[in-house]
């Protein structure tokens, strides 16, 4: 397996990537269009990635009403969906196990991977009451040893698979926040790469799909900035290149709650009982402060006028 897909001619190629766990809102929407105007003006190529590793969560049918969503919303994409167009297939990620499979071995044979069977309430029980803010550092209970190489020969039945990380500060710069350092060991410790029931955990599925897809710029939610600190490090790990960070501000209610798949009227099923799409993109744009005046227009009507993200920790809608 290569380690990474390259790009013709440095095509910036971006991706959206939605949890099919429910109807899209309009925070979901905003991301969405961020992520296709940025690759968008620059000719670039933007890939739609289906991200259903948790089985009890996702449902076919929900991928299918994102993929409609989009679509009407004019936010076409140049490759993936659920009909795997282009050639970095297949593009829902409980489809992928084999290549989550191939990395977690070369993580193993480097020896820095071991079995935990601690279950979260134990660690949540260890925890510091300044890192009562929903951050939990594992505290590095069933690590074998102070330091790796461990042994690779373990029996990972029923328990969940770690990987180390070392006491040092990861540098990263954000597009729209700017430059950030994150010291893994001290802001989440070592992590999870596979949960005991053997769902693959978020930070080895989308580094390895990123990578393998050719992906060169990653736009979400500013709730994920410091997550990109433990993607960084495996990204480091496998050779692989680093994309480009532009994380946006999240979309909330008028409580201050971030939006979610459980405020109805915000949803896309609602939304296109009442507006057009080209009201939908126009006032989200007024809102989010990509154009001046509440006005109804496209996706590709943006394009011309489309440059940086506000450095804001929250947008209410």
């Amino acid at each position: 397996m290569n380690n990474t897909t390259k790009t013709d001619n440095n095509t910036p190629v971006g991706r959206y990537a939605p949890s099919p766990s429910g109807r899209m809102h309009l925070g979901n929407i905003y991301a969405a269009l961020i992520s296709w105007l940025s690759v968008k003006t620059r000719r670039g190529r933007w890939i739609l990635r289906i991200e259903d590793l948790d089985p009890q969560r996702s449902r076919h049918e929900y991928a299918r009403l994102i993929e409609d969503d989009l679509q009407w919303l004019g936010l076409s994409w140049d490759e993936g969906g659920l009909d795997n167009i282009g050639k970095h297939g297949p593009y829902c990620q409980s489809l992928r196990s084999h290549f989550y499979d191939q990395i977690l071995t070369r993580l193993t044979s480097m020896g820095l991977t071991y079995p935990c069977h601690c279950r979260r309430s134990d660690i949540l029980s260890t925890q510091a009451p300044h890192q009562s803010d929903g951050r939990v550092v594992y505290a590095g209970t069933c690590r074998p040893a102070p330091r790796p190489p461990f042994n690779t020969s373990y029996d990972t039945q029923g328990c969940s698979t770690r990987i180390y990380v070392p006491d040092r500060d990861i540098l990263f710069t954000d597009k729209v926040y700017g430059q950030q350092s994150v010291n893994l060991a001290h802001h989440c410790g070592d992590f999870i790469l596979r949960r005991a029931d053997g769902a693959w955990a978020y930070q080895l599925a989308v580094v390895v799909d990123d990578a393998l897809m050719g992906v060169t710029e990653v736009v979400r939610g500013n709730d994920l900035l410091l997550s990109s600190a433990q993607q960084i490090y495996l990204y480091e790990l496998l050779g692989y290149n680093i994309p480009q960070w532009c994380h946006i501000p999240l979309l909330v209610n008028k409580a201050g709650q971030r939006l979610s798949k459980r405020d109805g009227a915000m949803s896309m099923e609602e939304l296109r009982k009442k507006h057009s799409p080209e009201r939908i993109i126009g006032h989200l744009a007024y809102l989010t402060r990509l154009t001046d005046h509440d006005e109804d227009c496209t996706p590709t009507d943006l394009l011309t006028t489309f440059n940086t993200i506000r450095p804001l920790h929250s947008i209410t809608v």
